[in-house]
């Protein structure tokens, strides 16, 4: 999907675990943020 040579090395397995750990951080917070927006009606 990528180019070879990609300079931002996202094909690396290195880029990709960077990539989803900061979307899983991303999700966890907007979870929590939701929750606790809810539960504090």
């Amino acid at each position: 999907m990528l180019a070879q040579g990609d300079p931002t090395g996202l094909s690396t397995p290195l880029g990709q675990a960077v990539i989803a750990a900061t979307l899983l951080v991303v999700v966890v917070l907007a979870v929590r943020f939701l929750w606790e927006h809810r539960n504090r009606k």
